[in-house]
């Protein structure tokens, strides 16, 4: 006696020898999008086998082990093109950046020509020292600069010359007395010449060499 249910309604993968081959290919045609079109043919053909003549267990197996393989797929394929999304709009979004100065903690380039600080003091200080390090962020100069806040410029010399072309960073002291009441970063004005996309997030190429994370800048202008 033969179903007639099964008589009406078509496997969608037929359980013959040739089950592997077709999930496979069926699987090749939902990889790439409507999976949940994919699972309700597979609950259908289940629903709907018929019961004299069932899916010989092998088969099942290899349609389950395809029907997880398409799941998988179509989640790489979601997470890839958002992951494109996103790194294209990055990209976009820094390149307006390009021409313009910045405002960065990371070390920037010195040829000579003054660079603009952005000095903010603790309030409480009565003694502010500047301090510029190397890119090995050890310590070759330290100055007294008064109680002012706000934009310096400064020129790289010490007592013996200029200081030789290269890339420095900075940190503030303030003091008040002989106690150090607080010490930090101080933000340096480049130009930015270009950008790209790194595994430790975008990262920007800055004048004379110079590169800076995007989480190590604080502010963005027009140059000057």
């Amino acid at each position: 006696m033969t179903s007639s249910i099964a008589a009406t309604t078509p496997s969608i993968l037929a359980a013959t020898p040739n089950a592997g081959k077709d999930a496979t290919t069926q699987a090749a045609s939902f990889a790439g999008g409507d999976f949940q079109t994919f699972l309700k043919m597979l609950t259908t053909q289940i629903k709907h086998q018929d019961p004299l003549n069932p899916m010989e267990g092998s088969d099942f197996a290899v349609q389950l082990a395809t029907f997880s393989g398409v799941e998988q797929q179509v989640r790489t394929n979601q997470l890839l093109e958002q992951l494109a999304g996103e790194r294209s709009g990055g990209l976009a979004a820094l390149a307006d950046w390009i021409g313009r100065e910045v405002r960065t903690t990371a070390p920037v380039a010195f040829d000579g020509t003054p660079i603009t600080l952005d000095i903010q003091p603790d309030q409480g200080a009565d003694r502010v020292e500047l301090v510029t390090l190397d890119p090995r962020g050890r310590e070759i100069m330290r100055e007294d600069i008064g109680l002012g806040s706000g934009e310096i410029d400064w020129m790289g010399r010490t007592e013996d010359g200029p200081l030789p072309a290269g890339t420095y960073s900075f940190k503030l002291v303030s003091y008040r007395g002989d106690e150090i009441l607080a010490t930090g970063a101080v933000g340096a004005f480049t130009r930015v010449t270009g950008a790209e996309l790194t595994t430790e997030g975008a990262r920007l190429s800055l004048h004379g060499g110079a590169t800076a994370l995007e989480s190590e800048v604080t502010a963005l202008r027009e140059l000057r």
